[in-house]
């Protein structure tokens, strides 16, 4: 299977797909913890990890190359649902709202759900177009030690307040038309990259 390409589910009608995106730098027992708890709750069939050449808004250095950063994701993925990949290289594309875009053209027949840590949502104001992104694919947000309660009283969650849906409805979220976001209560997972990094 190419590193660029999800193979698994493409041709398949209706995909329930996950969608988390990162550096990866390291990947970590939290990202596999989360991933299961999408394909459960969500009722998705597979989650891709959108392993990123670079992020935007974090600087290059420290960052392991791509190809051990990929080998290490499918270490700890461990799970033949969870798809590792570094399809935005091959796509070109650096922001998440062009990837999700690109992901939406190339897969017309799967259902895409964006999956992330509640830390991401506080700081979601400083993507690019951050706001087209919850006009273009559900989300879902997870806890991260800290920052739910920050994220939830956030710019982002006071924007699309509205459309938040309740955790019952959960598993019909890939289905609905967004924006349309929910945030899953679960015991959080304490695993950092960061802390990783720097041997904490």
């Amino acid at each position: 299977m190419s590193d660029a390409a999800p193979q698994s589910g493409v041709g398949e009608w209706g995909r329930r797909v996950g969608l988390l995106g990162g550096s990866f730098n390291p990947a970590h027992d939290g990202h596999r913890h989360i991933s299961r708890i999408a394909l459960d709750r969500l009722a998705l069939d597979e989650v891709w990890w959108l392993v990123s050449p670079q992020n935007p808004l974090k600087a290059a250095d420290g960052l392991a190359p791509l190809a051990e950063r990929m080998a290490a994701a499918r270490a700890i993925a461990d799970d033949p649902r969870l798809i590792v990949t570094d399809i935005e290289r091959e796509l070109g594309t650096i922001f998440t709202v062009d990837t999700v875009d690109a992901l939406k053209r190339r897969f017309e027949h799967h259902r895409f759900v964006w999956l992330m840590g509640a830390d991401i949502l506080v700081q979601m104001p400083r993507w690019r177009r951050w706001y087209r992104l919850f006009a273009s694919v559900p989300i879902g947000v997870f806890p991260r030690p800290t920052y739910s309660s920050r994220a939830l009283s956030g710019t982002a969650a006071r924007r699309f307040a509205g459309k938040k849906i309740r955790e019952s409805q959960a598993p019909l979220l890939a289905d609905m038309r967004p924006p349309a976001w929910v945030f899953l209560r679960a015991r959080p997972h304490t695993a950092s990259a960061t802390r990783i990094r720097e041997g904490r």
